[in-house]
């Protein structure tokens, strides 16, 4: 049986990059592996993942969540590392 951390290795991106595209689009975490991958493929896909990373982290600094915004941070961190194609400033 495939499961969870099955699915976020085959996806290309690491736990907390998953979790904060099933936070972002309310989804399940299975099916947020699924997204990434399928975006990780397409045109302007990372933009787009780096973009929800960024819309989550705003959302839990203006919901007073520091500590999650921190780890979100990190998770921006780390796939901009991963992805330095990517413009910094966007």
């Amino acid at each position: 049986m495939v499961n969870l951390e099955d699915c976020i290795a085959m996806c290309g991106l690491d736990e907390p990059e998953v979790l904060a595209i099933a936070e972002h689009e309310h989804i399940p975490d299975v099916a947020a592996a699924a997204l990434a991958s399928y975006l990780l493929l397409q045109d302007h896909g990372c933009e787009r993942i780096r973009d929800m990373i960024r819309d989550d982290i705003r959302d839990a600094v203006r919901g007073g969540d520091l500590p999650h915004a921190k780890n979100l941070l990190m998770a921006l961190r780390h796939f901009m590392s991963e992805h330095p194609e990517l413009p910094r400033c966007a």
